[in-house]
């Protein structure tokens, strides 16, 4: 399981024979022992396996399994060696099914604990490559004078120190095979010091490089910035403050774009932009979701969340208007202009706006839309889920509604809202594995709206505990 993080903490005791009930959403193997909840690192539902107990609190423990009495069938030898001390993959020792499984479980469990619901239909997951996928990245950087190192890489588990790493398996082979390089260039800079993160952007076909740095670089840095550019056939951008301030080493910068083909689009966007990390799956998610949306070329659309256009300009392909929302300004700014691009903008408008701020007035002011995509980041969409429920009971809903989440337990609160307090069912739902080897759950959800005379299947509510 890798070696020990310096300066993390020490066994406290060892539980032996530890049954492992499930696995829950940070990759933990679930299991219990002297009256509480013992959460396990590196265990899998049905293991048997004794363990060294890290942290210790009233009603539950923190543990790293040390010896295996029973183990699983789904277990499998992890790839990257830097697994269990990195802290970015948290499921490499688990097959791809079973990965599958275990976000499947955590959906289930997060609607029917959290939302009393249960889908009247679950969804085929999305899957794609298991490895070398992601096209982004937040790298740490530290220079470490007792080690006189550099390290460049993901936080270790469970503490704030920078994994020791030479490769990424998830990364694009690309981008893990430059982070030698990388070292070598930041560890020769003057304000190797003063720069504490890297990251990534890959394209098609440009790959960028957003350094931060809290010091002005040299000449003489800029030089070999620009030498490693022109070595490797990457951009670097440098970022001294927020994201407004990235620019590259040397302008003009070539741009980044990344295919949606299904829907003849190719979408520019900056490295600092928020894109999926997984192209591949963004494809299929795209298209999954639109054909679950059931457009209709007379539709009126809302896409609320919108992004840069990642869902909004595939549904003006299919529809006669979209209206995207937004709360970044720069997001909402780069929708509009890949909007003109590909001679969409009298289809679509663009706006920004609070989405957690939202009310029923405001969401009757936008008129009347026939389907609605929304796409919120980890807190969800209550206000909006409250104001299309509302919406709902006054007979002046959209007649379908599909969600995207990248958090079960915001989907689940959500649904519920929908559900029972609105006139939605929950129709579809099922996984999508964006983030293979680690325990990030991204979804899907579809709602229809209900006839007066229908109701919902729900569950019983959950019992208290885990």
């Amino acid at each position: 399981m890798g070696r020990r993080t310096i300066g993390a903490p020490a066994a406290q005791r060892v539980v032996e024979r530890i049954v492992i009930e499930s696995v829950d959403l940070e990759g933990q193997g679930v299991g219990h022992a002297d009256g509480k909840v013992i959460f396990v690192a590196g265990a899998l539902t049905g293991e048997v396996v004794d363990v060294a107990v890290m942290r210790e609190q009233p009603r539950y423990a923190k543990a790293k399994a040390i010896a295996w009495h029973k183990s699983s069938a789904d277990r499998v030898e992890p790839r990257c060696p830097h697994f269990g001390v990195c802290g970015g993959c948290s499921l490499q020792h688990a097959s791809d099914q079973a990965q599958i499984a275990i976000k499947q479980r955590a959906l289930e469990d997060a609607l029917a604990h959290i939302g009393q619901l249960r889908p009247l239909m679950m969804l085929s997951p999305m899957r794609g490559p298991s490895f070398g996928y992601r096209s982004r990245a937040r790298l740490s950087v530290r220079w470490v004078d007792k080690k006189n190192q550099l390290l460049i890489g993901f936080r270790e588990r469970g503490t704030w120190h920078v994994a020791q790493m030479d490769r990424c398996e998830v990364l694009l082979p690309r981008v893990s095979g430059l982070l030698p390089h990388f070292k070598a260039l930041i560890s020769g800079l003057s304000v190797v010091r003063d720069i504490p993160q890297l990251e990534v952007a890959v394209g098609e076909p440009e790959a960028v490089f957003v350094m931060r740095h809290l010091a002005p670089l040299s000449e003489q840095d800029l030089e070999a910035c620009r030498a490693f550019e022109n070595r490797w056939g990457v951009q670097i951008w440098l970022q001294p403050k927020g994201p407004a301030t990235a620019a590259p080493v040397s302008p003009p910068a070539r741009p980044l774009t990344y295919g949606l083909g299904a829907f003849d689009l190719q979408m520019p966007f900056s490295p600092v932009d928020f894109t999926q990390v997984n192209f591949p799956i963004n494809r299929v998610l795209v298209k999954r979701a639109i054909d679950l949306l059931g457009v209709e070329a007379d539709h009126r659309v809302a896409d609320f969340f919108c992004g840069l256009g990642n869902f909004s300009l595939a549904l003006a392909r299919k529809s006669k208007s979209v209206v995207g929302i937004e709360g970044s300004q720069a997001l909402t700014d780069q929708a509009a202009a890949n909007a003109r691009v590909h001679g969409l903008a009298d289809r679509l408008s663009f706006s920004r706006l609070d989405l957690f701020r939202v009310d029923l007035a405001w969401l009757d002011g936008l008129g009347p839309f026939d389907r609605v995509l929304i796409d919120p980041p980890r807190e969800g969409a209550q206000a909006l889920s409250l104001a299309l429920a509302e919406q709902s009971q006054q007979g002046r809903a959209p007649q379908r509604l599909v969600m995207v989440s990248c958090n079960p337990a915001t989907l689940a609160r959500d649904a519920a809202i929908l559900v029972h307090q609105g006139r939605y069912v929950l129709s579809q739902a099922g996984v999508v594995n964006m983030f293979p080897q680690t325990a990030h759950v991204e979804s899907i959800a579809v709602f229809d709206l209900l006839s007066r005379d229908s109701h919902q299947t729900t569950t019983s509510a959950a019992p208290a505990g885990c």
